[in-house]
């Protein structure tokens, strides 16, 4: 069983890695797509349409499946055995900023309700909120890398 896990593990971790750069790209895109679609989209209906449209693809077909794949992957690797020592502080941060990043995807996933409806935040609130998944990405590379 023990050889089989570790002959699975790279392929795991490489699909993980992978899930986590689309995912981040998400995370990163969006926030700057609803700034635009906050500042310029009460100027016409065509760019209120086109943005609602690219926020709705982004959220459903690239970043919704890139985070249970991310979710996945990372559990499998957490539950292979030897990898994660609990009794340190890294796995805690990171599950940590992971479980941040998850909410953020979540606050996201709400926004572009409320934009849809004429309402949301400001372009400002928009533009500080895209600095959340930089701090969380430095949280958890620092985190899985150092192994403090």
């Amino acid at each position: 069983m023990l050889s089989v896990l570790s002959s699975v593990y790279p392929l795991v971790k490489a699909l993980h890695i992978i899930a986590v750069v689309a995912w981040m790209a998400g995370l990163f895109y969006l926030p700057r797509l609803y700034v635009y679609h906050a500042e310029r989209g009460g100027e016409s209906s065509e760019p209120t349409a086109s943005f609602m449209i690219m926020e709705d693809k982004l959220l459903r077909l690239i970043m919704n499946p890139a985070m249970i794949a991310t979710w996945v992957f990372g559990l499998m690797l957490v539950m292979t055995p030897g990898i994660v020592d609990w009794s340190m502080l890294w796995p805690w941060s990171k599950a940590v900023a992971v479980l941040a990043m998850s909410w953020f995807h979540m606050w996201l996933a709400r926004q572009r309700k409320l934009l849809a409806q004429g309402e949301g935040v400001s372009g400002r609130t928009y533009r500080m909120m895209n600095e959340l998944p930089t701090l969380l990405l430095i949280v958890i590379v620092f985190s899985v890398v150092l192994k403090f």
